[in-house]
């Protein structure tokens, strides 16, 4: 695995904050959508195909990246960008959404046993902690035990999520300084159109919802706006700022941190939608936040350059 040059915490922070938020938006602004009556695996190709679209000069600027890694893309859009979302719907079909979700967003915990076992790298206790307790967190603030059952091929799909995701974060830390982050994006966005497009048969897609008027919690809005935000902001963006946290961050970190994008989730569901918070899921998000902060603790921040030593001892006397 090539490690970045350039960790640096502050920053690193910032782009997963972003990420995050941008990510969170994904349910709240797909809700209006899917309440208008449309199918979440149309939905989900039009927030996939929507991203590809918009980022179709960036792909067309950057067609080297396409032929010089082929493999990385394609890796990309199979599973970061195609794969998780696919796995998750088959998932919740058959076992609970907050169930699903906590299994999904298992990735962290696959990362760090993927950089312990089969890399032998060494992982900082301090992000052991943070995924711990942001896990934990994210188990309080789904409230996992209302409804709880069990199905063997629900949880396998929801753990091949778990797999995708964690690869979003490995393949992110081995792109290179020569690889553009949006342009992977871009290409990734392409491939995962093309796959999600033979599950959800995009010519059978209600594309009149489009022009109707939908509902944001008090604000009437023509569906397109609503698609547009899915893919510019909770896609296109939402990768970009992913990656780049990642580059900065490291993997373990940068998942563990990724965890506050469920909180964003149900702040937004709450002050759009007017979804109510449990004291539970209150305490959930506290706990995740939690993780976080003892994640991030695991980077040290950017080293000071060192000081430049005089040519000449003389230099250095000052009269």
């Amino acid at each position: 695995m090539s490690v970045p040059s350039a960790r640096h915490r502050p920053t690193g922070l910032a782009f997963a904050l972003a990420a995050a938020l941008a990510f969170g938006g994904a349910g709240v602004f797909a809700r209006p959508l899917l309440d208008a009556g449309m199918d979440p695996l149309h939905v989900t190709w039009l927030r996939v195909a929507g991203s590809a679209l918009l980022l179709s000069p960036v792909a067309l600027a950057h067609w080297r990246t396409a032929r010089r890694r082929p493999l990385l893309i394609l890796a990309y859009g199979v599973f970061p960008m195609a794969g998780v979302q696919a796995l998750y719907f088959a998932a919740i079909a058959r076992v609970p959404v907050g169930i699903a979700l906590l299994i999904e967003f298992l990735g962290p915990v696959l990362v760090l046993a993927w950089l312990r076992l089969v890399r032998r790298t060494r992982v900082s206790p301090a992000a052991v902690v943070g995924v711990v307790l942001a896990v934990a967190g994210l188990g309080l603030l789904l409230e996992v035990w209302a409804g709880m059952r069990l199905d063997a091929l629900g949880v396998g799909l929801a753990l091949g999520a778990a797999a995708a995701q964690a690869a979003f974060f490995l393949l992110s830390d081995n792109l290179g300084e020569d690889t553009h982050p949006l342009a992977v994006v871009a290409f990734g966005s392409l491939v995962a159109t093309v796959l999600l497009g033979a599950l959800a048969r995009p010519w059978t897609l209600p594309w009149h919802m489009l022009a109707d008027r939908v509902h944001l919690g008090p604000l009437a809005l023509p569906g397109w706006t609503t698609a547009l935000w899915l893919g510019l902001v909770c896609t296109a963006l939402a990768y970009f700022l992913g990656i780049s946290a990642i580059r900065r961050l490291s993997p373990p970190v940068a998942g563990a941190v990724g965890y506050l994008e469920v909180v964003t989730a149900i702040v937004l569901a709450w002050a759009l939608l007017g979804e109510a918070l449990t004291p539970a899921q209150i305490l959930g998000a506290a706990v995740i936040v939690t993780g976080a902060l003892i994640a991030q603790t695991a980077v040290p921040s950017a080293p000071a350059p060192p000081r430049a030593e005089p040519e000449h001892p003389r230099a250095a006397i000052t009269p």
